[in-house]
C-alpha cells in the first residue's frame, strides 16, 4: 500500500504483461499547473470524471476511451503516477453535460456555468488551439464532447 492507502500498481499480478509501465498514458490538460492540480485530484479520489472534445480524437487518430481500459496517469514531468480504469464513456453535445459529471471532475465547480466557463477558457486557449491546428477554434452548445468516468486503481510506485 502507498502512504495514501491506495494499492501500489507496479507489478503484473495477473500475468498478462500489463503494468503501469506498459499502459497507454492518460494526460489531463497540458503540462503545467492545471495538469498538476488535476493529477492531484485524481490521486486523492476527488476527480473521477473528465471531458474531452470529440474533435481531439478525430485529429489525433487516438481511439475513444473504452470501458474496462486502464491507463497510466502522467504528471507534468512525464512520470506515471497512477493507474485509472474507465468505467463509463458517453458522447454528448456540450449543452447536455450533466451537473454530476462536472462536479465529479474534482475542480470545485458547483454549477454547470462555472464548469463551462473554465472549460471554455481551456478549450479556447492557445495550447488547445495549437493542438487542434485551428487558431480560431471555439466551442458552442452543439460541440460534441466525450464524457469519461474512471476509478483510481492505484498509485504507481516511484521506481517506475
Amino acid at each position: 500500500m502507498s502512504p495514501s492507502g491506495s494499492p501500489v500498481v507496479h507489478t503484473d499480478d495477473d500475468g498478462d504483461g500489463v503494468t503501469a509501465r506498459t499502459l497507454p498514458e492518460a494526460e489531463f490538460a497540458f503540462p503545467g499547473p492545471l495538469r498538476d492540480a488535476l493529477v492531484a485530484a485524481v490521486l486523492t479520489g476527488r476527480k473521477t470524471s473528465t471531458t474531452s472534445l470529440l474533435v481531439e480524437y478525430t485529429i489525433t487518430g487516438e481511439p475513444l476511451p473504452v470501458v474496462g481500459e486502464r491507463q497510466a496517469v502522467v504528471d507534468s514531468c512525464g512520470n506515471r503516477v497512477a493507474v485509472i480504469e474507465t468505467v463509463a464513456v458517453d458522447q454528448v453535445p456540450l449543452r447536455q453535460v450533466p451537473l454530476q459529471h462536472a462536479v465529479d471532475e474534482g475542480e470545485g465547480h458547483e454549477t454547470l456555468a462555472q464548469w463551462r466557463a473554465d472549460h471554455e477558457r481551456f478549450w479556447h486557449g492557445e495550447d488547445m488551439r495549437q493542438s487542434l491546428g485551428d487558431t480560431t477554434f471555439t466551442v458552442d452548445d452543439g460541440t460534441m464532447v466525450v464524457l469519461e468516468r474512471f476509478r483510481l486503481v492505484g498509485t504507481a510506485a516511484s521506481d517506475q
